[in-house]
């Protein structure tokens, strides 16, 4: 039957998503619900994660149900577990791979797991899709910065760990110094509308690169708490700084990278990669040193299914 479709399922730590593409690669549905964190709060616990995906999933699914003929899937995909390492695992996984299991045998369709970080790459996959057959992809999210270098293979993406952050991830320091000037968890975006109102001040504000490939961020972290606490500066240009000292710092790694592997292409994926600021330096920045830069447009950075939907399309899974 022509026009089968790919349903898609991640339930990530904060989001809970369905996507459907056809066999076009046209995305007929991305629906998305952001978990609640209450005031105050920098996070959720893993319980507390897994209830709200129990009441937003079949919100998602009925919403779906009335817009997509269901018959036409043929293949189920879900995120299973954070990356695809076989130590890797989150229980907020084993929600999603549960319903995708259970939807699978009621409509009787294929089942293909990938991991989380997979779908983010898968997203920027399917946005750019000249992209080269080897690359170095950026995954930068609220809890994860790992420079990887990916192999995007007929089967399946062969993804290798090559550099990235020892401590906190850039997510994690964004959110910590949102929190810290009084915004909700997750503070991604409403720092980067307060950003739009800044300026880089004009001080030398220290970075740590280890051995090529890794830096350590929780220094910064208190760096720009101290910043905050002299009320010398600007809050939007203390923002607006952040975003430029970690663009600054994925320069120079990329840079090493590509002296390194001879790799020009770089897809950035992740919530963080949604930032305009960061995005804007960083093509500024890497145009000059012949490093082609690719991202998903900025909604599928953030965590979605349409990235696990393409890969249950076009791999084999596992």
């Amino acid at each position: 039957m022509r026009n089968r479709y790919c349903l898609g399922i991640d339930t990530s730590a904060y989001t809970t998503s369905i996507g459907i593409i056809d066999e076009d690669m046209n995305i007929l549905l991305d629906m998305r619900e952001t978990l609640k964190v209450p005031n105050g709060r920098k996070g959720l616990r893993q319980q507390e994660a897994i209830f709200q995906h129990l009441t937003n999933f079949p919100i998602l699914i009925d919403r779906a149900s009335k817009e997509i003929d269901f018959s036409k899937v043929d293949t189920i995909s879900v995120s299973t577990k954070p990356r695809n390492n076989i130590k890797s695992y989150m229980p907020v996984f084993v929600f999603g791979k549960n319903q995708g299991y259970i939807l699978s045998k009621i409509l009787d369709t294929r089942y293909k797991q990938f991991s989380h970080q997979e779908g983010h790459i898968g997203a920027g996959l399917i946005s750019t899709p000249n992209l080269d057959e080897e690359f170095i992809s950026l995954h930068i999210s609220g809890g994860t910065t790992e420079f990887l270098l990916v192999k995007d293979l007929s089967n399946n993406l062969n993804i290798k760990l090559v550099g990235g952050s020892l401590d906190i991830s850039f997510g994690q320091l964004i959110d910590r110094i949102g929190v810290y000037l009084g915004y909700e968890f997750p503070c991604g975006q409403k720092l980067d509308a307060v950003a739009r109102y800044g300026n880089r001040l004009d001080i030398d504000i220290p970075i740590h690169v280890k051995d090529k490939f890794w830096t350590n961020l929780s220094g910064l972290e208190n760096y720009f708490i101290n910043l905050i606490e002299t009320h010398i500066y600007r809050e939007e240009d203390i923002v607006f700084s952040l975003f430029y000292v970690i663009a600054k710092i994925i320069k120079n790694i990329l840079v090493n990278m590509l002296n390194e592997f001879g790799i020009e292409s770089v897809l950035l994926t992740g919530g963080v990669a949604s930032n305009s600021h960061i995005r804007k330096i960083l093509m500024e920045s890497l145009s000059k040193c012949g490093i082609g830069l690719y991202f998903p447009t900025a909604e599928l950075c953030r965590d979605n299914a349409i990235g696990i939907s393409y890969l249950g399309k076009v791999k084999d899974g596992y």
